[in-house]
């Protein structure tokens, strides 16, 4: 492959935000199907830290680690 075309986005900062996204969401989902829309807004707007809580700021942290990776990449000459 040649020196001058860089395959932007295939990076581990990329990788890590589509993993802790999917393991985010994942709990979302769950959290929604056994307790439902209503008592999941309730964990989230309570003064205590909650999975829910959790959850959210992991998928935060994996939209970040995304736009980060696919951040242009400067290359060297």
């Amino acid at each position: 492959m040649s020196h001058e075309y860089y395959r932007r986005g295939r990076n581990w900062f990329t990788a890590m935000g589509v993993l802790s996204s999917v393991i985010a969401g994942i709990g979302l989902i769950r959290q929604l199907l056994i307790w439902g829309p209503e008592f999941v807004v309730d964990f989230l707007l309570n003064g205590e830290i909650t999975s829910e809580k959790v959850s959210v700021a992991m998928l935060g942290f994996g939209i970040f680690m995304i736009v980060l990776g696919f951040k242009k990449h400067e290359q060297k000459r």
